[in-house]
């Protein structure tokens, strides 16, 4: 249950968030319907549509369905257009396959999948700059809307770049932002360079001789090959990864055998994990020497190991300018003591990647954790909630972004 004292009223700057505020309760019931309503990714229908119906009622200029699927891309021009300038803004649009343990009026309707990531505080954010932006115009140039799906696993940014996006909308940077309970509201945090690290899934078979318990000395047992790779591959980062670099290898998950069969050895084992780097060449050492100690180890006892590496995101890298660019933007919204320039990166994945890969751009975190409990909950947690307070800022964000990048001559 959410807690039952006042949340504190955030102290922002600026024509846009005061604006922007008139309709906040309207954009609370936008993103609570969302909430209750929460499709997987490439399954965005509800939401693409009540999308598309908020923007036309906004009355953007013109919205584009159908990109990567069920993504939309709407299109604002400013007052004027002198140099033909576009900035795109980004919001994804998915929920999660987990159950949702809240019990507020909004919670899921939907059996076994929630909104757990905050992803309708995103696009309802993206929507009120909208608002406020075709209300305005105060820019020269055009605004480019992107709501994105699938970004949980489905690389929804990937597929609506191949889908054409910035063919069709060429703009010169391209921003994000997600919402984050370690931060407080009112806060924005950011970093130039790594943001995010790539997201990288390893399968590995293992191939034995199976046979009766009893005589283990018949077999090649890939149980015990799999205890020992599981133990070897974590010599990688602290033995082959400088100290100076960062990296991760998780094992998540390991089968063999049949609980129900206690004296059977099996012929394979399977385990299946991650790896997190921000360097290429990190990255490229740790699938190398993934291969080379699994077939190691597996030739050492007789058996023979497998190692299928599949890069997922690669690592949200911030460009410079525009990384302070929008540190000075959020700072003219918030105070610079609210923005924390240096934000300590995350071994988590995003695929935004793919937009700051073939644009420069920035991606930022947005606090949403307040005091008294709001907005506080884990991401990916079953009571998760978005923290509605903070819609105003992240829309007048947004809306700063394009109005600063692209201001109106004097």
């Amino acid at each position: 249950m959410r807690s039952t004292q006042a949340a504190p009223t955030l102290r922002v700057r600026g024509r846009a968030f005061a604006q922007i505020s008139e309709f906040h309760p309207e954009l609370t019931a936008f993103r609570r319907d969302l909430h209750a309503h929460p499709e997987l990714g490439f399954e965005e229908v509800y939401t693409a549509t009540r999308v598309k119906e908020a923007l036309e009622r906004s009355g953007v200029d013109a919205v584009h369905t159908g990109i990567g699927k069920t993504g939309l891309v709407a299109t604002i021009q400013g007052r004027s257009n002198t140099n033909g300038k576009m900035i795109g803004l980004r919001a994804d649009m998915d929920a999660l396959p987990m159950t949702e343990l809240n019990e507020f009026a909004w919670k899921s309707a939907r059996a076994g999948l929630m909104h757990g990531c905050g992803h309708d505080g995103h696009t309802a954010m993206l929507v009120g700059a909208a608002r406020y932006l075709a209300a305005t115009r105060n820019f020269d140039g055009t605004a480019v809307l992107i709501f994105q799906p699938g970004e949980e696993g489905y690389a929804g940014a990937r597929v609506m770049i191949e889908d054409g996006l910035f063919d069709r909308f060429p703009v010169q940077a391209v921003y994000g932002m997600h919402n984050w309970p370690g931060l407080p509201p009112g806060t924005v945090g950011l970093n130039a360079g790594p943001m995010m690290a790539s997201a990288d899934r390893v399968t590995i078979e293992i191939t034995g001789r199976g046979g009766h318990g009893a005589h283990p000395y018949q077999t090649i047992d890939p149980v015990v090959v799999a205890a020992h790779i599981i133990t070897a591959i974590q010599s990688i980062v602290s033995r082959n990864v400088r100290a100076i670099d960062s990296a991760v290898v998780s094992i998540c998950a390991m089968h063999a055998g049949d609980p129900g069969a206690m004296s059977v050895v099996p012929g394979k084992a399977t385990l299946v994990g991650t790896v997190r780097t921000f360097n290429p060449e990190v990255q490229d050492m740790v699938e190398r020497r993934l291969n080379e100690l699994c077939s190691a180890v597996a030739l050492g006892f007789g058996a023979t190991a497998a190692v299928h590496y599949e890069r997922i995101y690669p690592a949200t890298i911030n460009s410079f300018d525009e990384t302070r660019f929008a540190a000075d933007v959020a700072t003219s919204l918030v105070g610079a003591d609210h923005v924390v320039r240096d934000l300590e990166p995350s071994m988590g994945s995003e695929d935004f990647s793919f937009m700051l890969q073939v644009k420069p751009g920035a991606y930022m975190r947005i606090g949403q954790g307040a005091e008294n409990g709001v907005g506080s909950c884990l991401l990916h947690n079953t009571r998760y909630d978005f923290n509605d307070d903070i819609l105003p800022l992240g829309a007048a964000l947004h809306a700063g972004l394009v109005e600063q990048s692209m201001p109106l001559s004097v």
